[in-house]
């Protein structure tokens, strides 16, 4: 019961974690940084990371509804930003966590 009450608060959903890797235009045009503000503008924790083989890894820790809204950010995109592919799958919660960051 532990578990399931930390990751209730009062009557807010259960929260969720999703990584997730991104193809497309994702770098040098901004995509970590628009990941991050879309993130903390919905109120989601987690971090963005390039990748050497040009893609993008995430993991995105909130409410269902949020998370849900955060990805359809992600693959609609700004300006130069182009997803073509986003993978996903369910991670465990990481407990404890504030914020959203950039990884280098």
């Amino acid at each position: 019961m532990g578990l399931l009450r930390d990751l209730y608060c009062g009557e807010a959903e259960p929260v969720i974690r999703k990584a997730g890797r991104a193809v497309g235009r994702v770098q040098r045009v901004g995509f970590r940084k628009f990941v991050r503000e879309s993130a903390r503008d919905l109120g989601a924790t987690g971090w963005v990371k390039n990748m050497e083989d040009g893609s993008v890894t995430m993991e995105l820790q909130g409410e269902p509804q949020i998370i849900e809204q955060l990805i359809e950010r992600i693959k609609t995109g700004r300006r130069r930003i182009k997803v073509t592919s986003l993978e996903l799958e369910d991670l465990p919660v990481v407990e404890g966590e504030k914020k959203f960051a950039i990884r280098h």
